[in-house]
């Protein structure tokens, strides 16, 4: 009866371990240039990365993630920056989407801009703005704080300098903390988009990209 008993326990035990555990068809990795790894293939540190991802607000390994896991102290290294810019940010959701989509221009980072662009339209970035964004046109009708975040992050990227004009605005607008923010925002999603690109991340089933290339 013991032996029965302690039997049930241990398979219970190892039946809550292996729900708990990530399952090569809950990963859903995608890749191209990067084979899609499966959890049972990954190493120790893969593994822990991949752990840390899907617990943390995240929750999914899509857009760059197969990628950095070739690179796992790295990549693990990167997604808590990524946590941080995105979830914890000093700017409004508004404004922090709007300075990614921005930056997922500059890079014509297809995946990026399709997994950003409802974002920022769920955050209440007018449509408008968005559309002419993709079309490479300086959006008309933006409000005083989304037209700080479009001259200082497109200066940024564009001339690699900020102007003191364009500094102090911004100072003024969002304080010294949303200048570093807006700084780590673009430098994020920046490395991400690189690394979408290098890979030629697919986009899902169905969608088309959008964007075309800006002279």
């Amino acid at each position: 009866m013991r032996f029965q008993i302690s039997r049930a326990v241990f398979l219970l035990l190892a039946g809550l371990a292996a729900a708990q555990a990530p399952s090569t068809r809950d990963l859903h990795l995608v890749g191209d240039r990067f084979k899609p790894l499966t959890y049972d293939q990954m190493t120790p540190a893969q593994k822990t990365m991949t752990e840390n991802l899907l617990g943390g607000e995240r929750g999914s390994m899509s857009g760059p993630f197969n990628v950095l896991l070739r690179s796992p102290e790295l990549g693990d290294a990167v997604q808590k920056v990524g946590a941080q810019v995105r979830y914890h940010s000093s700017l409004l959701p508004r404004l922090n989407e709007f300075a990614i989509i921005i930056t997922g221009r500059f890079w014509n980072a297809q995946y990026e801009w399709y997994a950003h662009k409802r974002l920022a339209l769920q955050a209440g970035l007018n449509p408008a703005i968005v559309n002419a964004l993709a079309a490479g046109r300086r959006p008309a009708g933006m409000q005083p704080d989304e037209e700080v975040v479009y001259n200082f992050a497109t200066e940024l990227l564009r001339t690699k300098q900020v102007s003191d004009a364009v500094f102090n605005a911004a100072r003024e607008k969002v304080g010294e903390r949303g200048v570093v923010d807006l700084v780590g925002v673009v430098g994020y999603y920046g490395l991400v988009s690189m690394v979408l690109n290098v890979d030629r991340y697919p986009l899902p089933a169905g969608a088309e990209p959008e964007l075309k290339p800006v002279r």
